[in-house]
């Protein structure tokens, strides 16, 4: 199989294509990472993020990591997007993108080679609050890591860095998705957000540029990928403005480990969403904030020498059991 990713091969990782279905109907579509030769049941992890990019970039990285330190995972591409099916394309939703997690563990919790009694999740990015979100509510979720988390409800209701938290401010943009809705249906398609801007203003804020220099350079480009190209659609992301996620965070049992940089734009998602979650929560003492000094944003997306991957092994292993 030709190798297609954003990240080098590990040669002591066995991959192969699979499919599973969600409760929607929605055909998605994963790669698996294996240990190679391995002929025991193994703990597996279900892997997606960041928003907007595609299983060959970040989970892709994340899934081939942890396996080589003996997990069966699957980094998924969600629903509408990559090589998924879903139509139309390039949609999110906070109900079916939610599902795509559960969906990823009903694939392996009936897979012969994996111990269903030790499942774990992994969200990167906007998938992050997606599987904070499924913890929530889905209890053969043993173990969940959040990385570089966003809270997608949050950011489409209130902007960036709470900048637009006003009724004012969502009606307006109410209006604008609402008017761009008749103008697709009118002519029976759907205009492009645009992924990150290209090319990039000398002027543009540094997690713009941040973001540039990683789904539009080299080091993290791929031709599936939204961020990388023309986005998601305009309207494709509304929802979430009068949907929120996160809902009863503070009732989740099963073990949660939130990870992000010091110095990310986007730190903010994870601290509060920490806060809340052991907020009046019973079950707060498997629950574990980890800050990574002087780190940004997407630097937890590849960067090997910073992503805590030890710190994650043993999260795993100690709780999914």
């Amino acid at each position: 199989m030709k190798w297609d990713k954003t990240f080098k091969q590990n040669e002591n990782v066995d991959n192969k294509k699979i499919t599973f279905k969600n409760r929607y109907g929605i055909t998605l579509k994963a790669d698996m990472y294996m240990p190679k030769n391995n002929n025991k049941k193994l703990p597996a992890l279900a892997i997606s993020g960041p928003f907007g990019a595609v299983k060959e970039q970040s989970s892709g990285l994340y899934a081939q990591e942890l396996a080589s330190r003996g997990f069966i995972t699957i980094a998924f591409d969600p629903s509408f997007t990559g090589e998924s099916e879903g139509i139309p394309r390039y949609m999110a939703s906070p109900d079916i993108n939610t599902e795509d997690f559960q969906a990823a563990v009903d694939y392996l919790s009936n897979n012969e080679s994996v111990d269903k009694e030790k499942i774990g999740i992994i969200g990167i990015c906007g998938w992050g609050g997606m599987a904070l979100n499924a913890a929530a509510l889905d209890t053969r979720i043993k173990a969940t890591v959040t990385s570089t988390m966003y809270d997608m409800s949050r950011i489409n209701a209130n902007g960036y860095f709470d900048e637009e938290d006003s009724e004012e401010k969502r009606y307006e943009k109410k209006q604008a998705l609402n008017k761009q809705r008749t103008i697709d249906y009118k002519n029976n398609t759907y205009e492009r957000a645009g992924g990150v801007i290209d090319p990039l203003p000398e002027n543009a804020p540094f997690f713009v540029k941040d973001y540039y220099d990683y789904y539009k350079t080299k080091r993290g480009y791929h031709e599936r990928s939204l961020n990388s190209n023309d986005g998601w659609n305009t309207i494709g992301c509304m929802s979430f403005m009068n949907q929120p996620i996160l809902k009863y965070s503070n009732e989740i049992r099963s073990a949660v480990l939130m990870i992000h940089g010091e110095k990310a734009h986007s730190c903010y998602f994870t601290k509060d969403a920490y806060k809340n979650m052991i907020n009046n929560n019973k079950y707060k003492e498997n629950k574990e904030l980890l800050i990574i000094p002087n780190a940004v944003h997407t630097d937890l997306y590849d960067k090997i020498d910073i992503i805590p991957f030890d710190k994650i092994e043993e999260f795993f292993k100690t709780n999914l059991k």
